[in-house]
């Protein structure tokens, strides 16, 4: 499948490499490709876009448009706070194709610990259905770090759980069978896009957690 991430951060490159990995025909599509190529500021891991690029050649850098065009699916994983309007550009591209939103409206312009820019009575992922009204908005992945998000197996043998929000059943379907290839064996989904509000109001706990533990490898697990 030729999948599309936009956005070039840690959580996009996690999940270039993993599609790659499992066979899938991977572009990133990012604001200035030039600029981007060359680009010296490391990522939370430490790692430069270059070096990642130079690991992983098969994934192509192109445009946030041309991405969007080219994509069959494509993974939202951009900045929160500009998932928004980014999208919104790029409408025509994106039309009926599902989108899998894995961005948190987090607010970091206050520092440490980030607020939420919206949140109660509305959610990320709502916005970026309601400003996409043709698009399959699936959110999902939004509730533990990038490597887990890729690659369940490699904390507590994947006995833990993933959570997904949609409006469109088909859509979540092949969601599902996506996250299941990247090894997710317990996948709740919790219904319609509403219920991303639950999903991202986690992240206030999260982040308190990653500073309690001073690491980002764990997740929940819903035992009823």
């Amino acid at each position: 499948m030729k999948i599309a991430i936009l956005g070039t951060g840690m959580v996009g490159k996690a999940h270039a490499s993993r599609l790659t990995e499992l066979g899938h025909q991977v572009v990133m599509g990012t604001q200035n490709v030039e600029a981007k190529k060359v680009e010296q500021t490391p990522d939370n891991s430490g790692q430069t876009f270059n070096d990642w690029h130079q690991q992983n050649p098969d994934v192509e850098l192109i445009t946030l448009m041309e991405a969007a065009q080219i994509g069959e699916l494509i993974i939202n994983a951009l900045s929160g706070q500009v998932s928004v309007e980014a999208l919104k550009k790029l409408e025509a591209q994106i039309g009926e194709k599902i989108l899998i939103d894995i961005a948190n409206p987090l607010d970091f312009s206050q520092g440490m610990p980030p607020t939420l820019t919206v949140c109660n009575t509305d959610s990320l992922g709502e916005q970026i259905q309601a400003a996409l009204p043709k698009a399959k908005v699936v959110k999902t992945c939004n509730t533990t770090n990038a490597d887990v998000q890729v690659k369940p197996q490699e904390l507590a043998e994947g006995d833990h759980h993933i959570f997904m929000s949609g409006n469109d059943e088909e859509a979540k379907n092949k969601v599902t069978d996506l996250l299941q290839s990247y090894g997710w064996q317990n996948i709740i989904d919790l219904g319609d896009i509403t219920t991303a509000r639950g999903t991202e109001m986690f992240l206030p706990l999260w982040i308190r957690l990653f500073g309690k533990y001073g690491h980002s490898k764990f997740n929940i697990k819903v035992v009823k």
